[in-house]
C-alpha cells in the first residue's frame, strides 16, 4: 500500500552531482527486527550508462586539480561527516544490524580517518629519476589518474569500506561510479548529501544502488570503466575477472579469510583470551579478518578453552541500539540461515558445540524475536578437513582444536585456499619472526588483533585476493605511471 511505503526510506541513485529517482526499488530490511527499512534503487545498464557518462564528463577538470586542492576537499568532507558522526552511526547500526557501540568507535570513525589519511598522504609521494651519464640521457617518471573507477563495497563495514575506495581513488585524480551493497545502502546516501557542502564538483562521486548481479554486472561490463576495486566474496571476484578480462581492466581485488590464531603455550593469556574472543566475534563475526580457526599448544589446550568459553559466554547478544550489547544481528534472514547450517554440520560430523547456536538459550527483548541474531558460538573436536575449518563462515562461529609442534601447526594453519590475516601469540620474539615469515597470510598480527597503519599494504594471498590497499599500493592502483626520456 501507498501509506505502508510513505514511512519508509526511499534512496536515490547520486548521479553528476543531483539525487535521480529510479524506476523500480528493492526492499533493505532492518536485521535486527526483520522488518523492511528502506527502498533501495534496482539499477541497471541505464542508470550505470548515466552514471559513468557523468564521471567522464567531470574528470578533464577534477584530475586537472592539484593535490593540494583535492586534498582540502577531501578534508573538508571528513570534518562533514564527524559533524555527523552519531546520525550516521545510528544509521549503520539500524541498516547493518551491527551494535551502535561498533559503528561509532569503529565503522564512522574509520570512514572519516580514510578521507584524512588519503588527503594527506596525496601530498607525500615522489616519483623517480634515474641518469645515464654515458649516454647523456636522464629519466623520470610521472603518475596520471586513470579515469573512472568503478568501486564495489560489501555489506559488513558498508561506509568504512567504501570510502577506503573512494578517498584514494579521487586523491588521485580519478572520477567514480561506487556500487555500495543492496543490502546496507544508507549511509553511502548519506554521504552523498554532504558531497556539494565539501566541495566535490558534480560527476565526481556517483553513487548507483542496486544488486551485483544488475548494476554490478553493468559497472564490470562497461568499456569506460578501466579499473575496479572490489571488496567481497571469491565466488563474486571470479565472476568480475570473467567479465572484465575482454577490457583488459585493472582489478583489485578484495576476498574472504579463514584466518588462523596460533597460540602457543608461552601465550599471555590475560591479553590473549579477550583479544582473541574479539577476533572471532566483533561485528558479529562479519569482517573479513575476524579469526575463526584457534590453535592452542596442547599444554594449555584445556585452560585457554574453559577461560576462552567463560569469556565468550560474557558477550551480550541483543538489540544493536543498546550500548550494553556486544553481538548485533546478522546482516540477512539468508545468511543467519547459512551460519547455522556450519554449525549443524560441524555437529553431525561428531563436533562439539560449547556454547551459543543450538546449546544456550538466547533471550531476546520483544521487539527483535524477529531479529537475525546468533550468540558467540565455540565449536571443539572438528577435523581441519571440515568445511567449518576449510570455508569462510563469516559469523559469530570459531573452531577451536589443539596442536603439538611449530611445524605442526604452520603446515595446518596454511592449508586452506585462504591468506588473508593471522595471529600469533607467543613471549618467545625468535618464533614469532619464525611463525610470521612462514604463513601463507597477508597480515600478520602478534599479541594483537587489527591495529592497523594505513600506510601499509593490506591484502591477502591465494584466494584472498590480488593487489593490496594502503597509502602507496593504493596511490599505484589509482594512477598510471609513464617513463619520460630525455636526451639532452
Amino acid at each position: 500500500t501507498m501509506a505502508h511505503s510513505k514511512a519508509l526510506l526511499v534512496l536515490e541513485n547520486f548521479i553528476g552531482g543531483k539525487f535521480v529517482p529510479c524506476s523500480s526499488y528493492i526492499d533493505s530490511y532492518n536485521p535486527s527486527t526483520g522488518d523492511v527499512y528502506c527502498r533501495v534503487p534496482d539499477s541497471g545498464k541505464e542508470e550505470v550508462e548515466a552514471a559513468v557518462k557523468a564521471a567522464k564528463d567531470a574528470f578533464p577538470i577534477w584530475s586537472s586539480k592539484s593535490p593540494s586542492e583535492r586534498s582540502q576537499i577531501l578534508n573538508k568532507l571528513a570534518d562533514l561527516i564527524e559533524h555527523d558522526l552519531e546520525e550516521f552511526a545510528q544509521a549503520e547500526s539500524k541498516d547493518q544490524g551491527k551494535t551502535i557501540t561498533f559503528a561509532r568507535t569503529v565503522d564512522i570513525p574509520r570512514a572519516v580517518h580514510n578521507f584524512r589519511f588519503f588527503a594527506s598522504s596525496i601530498l607525500h609521494h615522489v616519483t623517480e629519476c634515474t641518469e645515464m651519464p654515458a649516454m647523456g640521457c636522464m629519466h623520470y617518471t610521472s603518475r596520471a589518474p586513470v579515469g573512472v573507477a568503478g568501486l564495489i563495497s560489501p555489506w559488513n563495514l558498508p561506509l568504512y569500506l567504501l570510502t577506503w575506495k573512494i578517498a584514494p581513488a579521487i586523491a588521485c585524480g580519478n572520477t567514480v561510479v561506487a556500487k555500495p551493497s543492496e543490502m546496507t545502502s544508507v549511509t553511502a546516501w548519506m554521504m552523498c548529501k554532504l558531497l556539494e557542502k565539501a566541495g566535490v564538483p558534480p560527476g565526481v562521486v556517483n553513487v548507483v544502488f542496486g544488486t551485483g548481479a544488475k548494476a554490478g554486472e553493468a559497472l564490470v561490463c562497461h568499456p569506460d570503466v578501466p579499473l575496479i576495486s572490489f571488496t567481497g566474496s571469491t565466488l563474486t571476484a571470479q565472476r568480475i575477472t570473467e567479465k572484465s578480462a575482454p577490457h583488459c581492466k585493472r582489478l583489485s581485488l578484495e576476498l574472504g579469510g579463514k584466518n588462523p590464531a596460533i597460540i602457543f603455550d608461552d601465550a599471555d593469556l590475560s591479553q590473549c583470551i579477550p583479544t582473541t574472543v574479539r577476533s572471532s566475534f566483533a561485528n558479529q563475526g562479519e569482517i573479513c579478518l575476524c579469526t575463526s580457526r584457534i590453535f592452542v599448544q596442547r599444554g594449555i589446550y584445556n585452560e585457554f578453552l574453559k577461560r576462552f568459553v567463560t569469556e565468550a559466554k560474557k558477550w551480550k547478544t541483543g538489540n544493536p541500539s543498546d550500548p550494553t550489547v556486544n553481538v548485533g544481528a546478522l546482516i540477512s534472514k539468508e545468511h543467519l540461515e547459512k551460519v547455522r547450517n556450519y554449525v549443524k554440520k560441524a555437529q553431525a560430523e561428531g563436533a562439539r558445540v560449547l556454547c551459543g547456536e543450538g546449546v544456550d538459550p538466547l533471550p531476546l527483548p520483544p521487539g527483535n524475536q524477529k531479529g537475525y541474531f546468533m550468540s558467540p558460538t565455540v565449536i571443539t573436536e572438528v577435523k581441519d578437513d571440515s568445511c567449518c575449518m576449510q570455508e569462510e563462515i563469516f559469523g559469530p562461529v570459531t573452531c577451536v582444536v589443539a596442536f603439538d609442534t611449530e611445524e605442526e601447526v604452520i603446515k595446518r594453519a596454511n592449508g586452506v585456499k585462504y591468506g588473508l590475516a593471522a595471529t600469533v601469540w607467543s613471549g618467545n620474539v625468535g618464533r614469532v619472526h619464525r611463525v610470521a615469515h612462514r604463513l601463507q597470510s597477508g597480515l600478520v598480527w602478534t599479541n594483537c588483533w587489527l591495529v592497523r597503519d594505513l600506510n601499509l599494504p593490506f591484502g591477502g594471498m591465494k584466494a584472498s585476493g590480488i593487489g593490496r590497499e594502503g597509502a602507496k599500493d593504493s596511490y599505484e592502483f589509482f594512477t598510471e605511471v609513464k617513463t619520460i626520456t630525455i636526451k639532452h
